[in-house]
């Protein structure tokens, strides 16, 4: 039997979920239709997403079409919770892509399309409501081929467009084997020739389906049910099967972790290579921690069935695991975890409700961080205070709701702001030598700053020899550079640099006479630890930093005699527009504004356009702070820039 490892991914509200629970009905798996109104839909299976009506968390769920057994995920389609689909992106051996025949191309879904050509997954796209009032066919077409950039062959027709009765008639359009002949040289002589047989035309579309270089569109209603037997044999017919040697050396992917019943960790892996055994040993992670698998369950008929190993191809739990993040490869690492979104551009801080335990509340947010990796907390020990890192209102709102039902946490938040980042404007060097000055610690080391190039990241390297001292002291330094540029001069995350270490120097392990080892004597590793830091920041102050706040590109389409009411709130809001293109009684405006400000603007379009402007945005870039205005960020006491504080803080050594 054949595996499909299927996402299904969509704009807010397309009808993402509704399609899923069609699909789980016309494959047998479920009697009746779950509804999202109902709040009785078998992916949404947490009380706060049935309450609100959306996905928040990816679910699994299987089922079989005919030698074919397809694991389907379901996404979140909110932009808040974008974090979500970018960890299941990577287990997927193809995708559907859901767009509303009403509303049309959205902003999500570009952005969903255009991360999906990028990393080479198949996807067919389905084209939900068709049974609604404003549905589209002709005009829509165009729109997904010139909106979403792509190449695509429609499945059929549709009668009775827009009402209760609209149907799909499946069948390759006339435009078929135009599209289809740009791709192959076969059937570009036989379509000139006018003799395309069937036969050829549905090889070419297969396999320009899993080369991502077509995307089949199908017309339909997840209400009704029309259209969803032709996607369902799309999707036997023309996606890729899973891939991977059941025998081969063990190789899988974490893409979800979420705590059972006994607040034990369960996560859920994607198997490339080998089988996966209960009460097997294995390695996960960058620090190929050891761990013993105690129970695993896999995926079938819309359930999950305890199993004794879960094999190549397949999607598995796994108990036992108490260390494991999401992310971590099983194994052997097929490649390094790439983040295909943007990183979370805004923060909040967290306030405690009057009775809140600060202990609990803190374990409450580390099991929520645990499930969202980009959820990323900072304890500020000084002011007793833990921010979180965020996408955007929506986010908070759902967090605030979290705590409360599954951990009877009451918090407030504080206002939203920006996630800057500092970068050196300058070089600067500093050193600290062993046993001389004020140093307290057994330990030399010298670095030089540099800036880098915008996206480079942090990168360490040396001046000095690799043997001049044992590896485990450079680890150390090195760790501890790229952990105290967490916090820059400004408090914010220094990135785009290179910290190369210019001296370095240690105390030989030591003892008195007939005596064991002398830690008073003899450099460790902390020593390095305690010491890079005062060095590293030194060397940051003497380069100089500069605060980059993050900046949108955004979109925004409304009528054109609004626009005078709209550019004056777009620069007070330092919008800066770049492109205005008029197309007939709408204006397309392009420009970047700093995130900071979209939510309020997005609050303010629907009174500014009479309702019909339709805003996008996106991270960009991150772009200077104007002098004058920088904004500082609250730093923990444990940061060195004050050096008779920091020591307070660290064990210090005689010398």
């Amino acid at each position: 039997m054949h595996l499909l490892n299927l996402g299904i991914l969509a704009h807010v509200d397309a009808g993402k979920t509704s399609l899923t629970e069609r699909l789980l009905h016309s494959a047998g798996v479920i009697d009746e239709l779950g509804s999202v109104d109902g709040g009785n839909t078998r992916t949404d299976t947490l009380a706060l997403e049935r309450r609100r009506g959306i996905t928040i968390k990816s679910a699994v769920v299987s089922f079989p079409v005919d030698d074919v057994t397809v694991n389907l995920i379901d996404t979140p389609g909110h932009p808040d919770f974008i974090a979500e689909v970018e960890r299941v992106l990577g287990v997927l051996d193809g995708a559907v892509l859901v767009v509303s025949a009403v509303e049309g191309v959205q902003p999500q879904t570009r952005v969903l399309m255009r991360t999906l050509q990028r990393l080479r997954i198949p996807t067919l796209l389905f084209v939900n409501k068709i049974d609604r009032r404003g549905a589209r066919y002709g005009d829509l077409l165009s729109s997904i081929s010139e909106r979403l950039k792509a190449a695509v062959v429609p499945m059929g027709s549709v009668e009775g467009l827009g009402t209760r009765e609209a149907g799909f008639l499946p069948g390759l359009g006339p435009s078929a084997p135009a599209v289809l002949a740009d791709h192959d040289d076969e059937l570009l002589t036989a379509y000139i020739e006018n003799t395309v047989p069937h036969d050829l035309l549905r090889r070419a579309l297969a396999d320009q389906t899993r080369q991502v270089l077509v995307h089949p569109v199908y017309f339909g209603s997840a209400i009704t049910g029309a259209g969803v037997d032709a996607l369902i044999t799309g999707i036997r017919e023309l996606l890729p099967a899973a891939q991977g040697d059941p025998q081969g050396p063990l190789s899988g992917t974490v893409f979800k972790v979420e705590r059972g019943p006994a607040g034990e960790k369960v996560a859920y892996a994607r198997m490339f290579s080998g089988t996966l055994r209960t009460r097997d040993r294995i390695t996960f992670g960058d620090a190929r921690e050891e761990g013993k698998v105690t129970a695993v369950s896999v995926f079938d008929h819309g359930t999950d069935l305890v199993s004794d190993s879960v094999p190549a191809g397949r999607i598995g739990r796994l108990w036992g695991l108490g260390e494991i993040r999401i992310g971590d490869a099983i194994g052997v690492p097929r490649k390094a975890y790439e983040h295909v979104f943007a990183p979370p551009t805004l923060e909040t801080v967290v306030v405690p409700g009057p009775d809140t335990d600060r202990r609990v509340l803190h374990l409450a947010l580390t099991h929520l961080a645990e499930q969202d990796p980009l959820i990323g907390l900072r304890h500020d020990e000084v002011r007793q205070e833990t921010a979180v890192s965020l996408y955007g209102e929506v986010q908070k709102e759902v967090i605030q709701d979290t705590l409360a039902d599954e951990f009877g946490v009451r918090v407030t938040f504080r206002e939203t702001t920006p996630l800057c980042v500092e970068r050196p404007v300058g070089t600067g060097t500093a050193a600290e030598f062993n046993k001389k000055g004020e140093n307290p610690f057994l330990a030399t080391v010298g670095l030089r700053v540099d800036p880098a190039p915008v996206g480079s990241g942090v990168r360490f390297a040396l001046e000095v020899e690799l043997g001049a001292m044992p590896y485990a002291f450079f680890k150390a330094v090195e760790d501890t550079v790229r952990e105290t540029l967490g916090q820059g001069l400004h408090g914010w995350r220094v990135t785009d640099c290179v910290v190369t270490m210019t001296h370095s120097g240690y105390s030989p392990r030591q003892s008195h006479a007939h005596q064991r080892f002398d830690k008073s004597m003899s450099s460790t590793g902390a020593d390095f630890r305690g010491l890079t830091p005062l060095v590293l920041v030194e060397a940051l102050r003497r380069a100089g930093s500069r605060v980059h706040e993050p900046m949108h590109r955004f979109r925004v389409e409304a009528p054109a005699d609004t626009l005078a009411v709209l550019l004056p709130v777009l620069a007070a809001l330092r919008a800066v527009p770049r492109t205005t293109e008029t197309q007939g009684a709408l204006c397309v405006l392009e420009g970047e504004m700093p995130a900071a400000q979209v939510h309020g603007l997005e609050r303010q379009l629907p009174g500014l356009t009479r309702g019909e402007g339709e805003w996008e945005s996106v991270f960009d870039h991150y772009a200077p702070v104007a002098h004058g205005t920088v904004p500082e960020r609250a730093r923990t006491d444990h940061n060195p820039l004050n050096r008779k504080e920091y020591l307070k803080n660290v064990t210090r050594r005689p010398v």
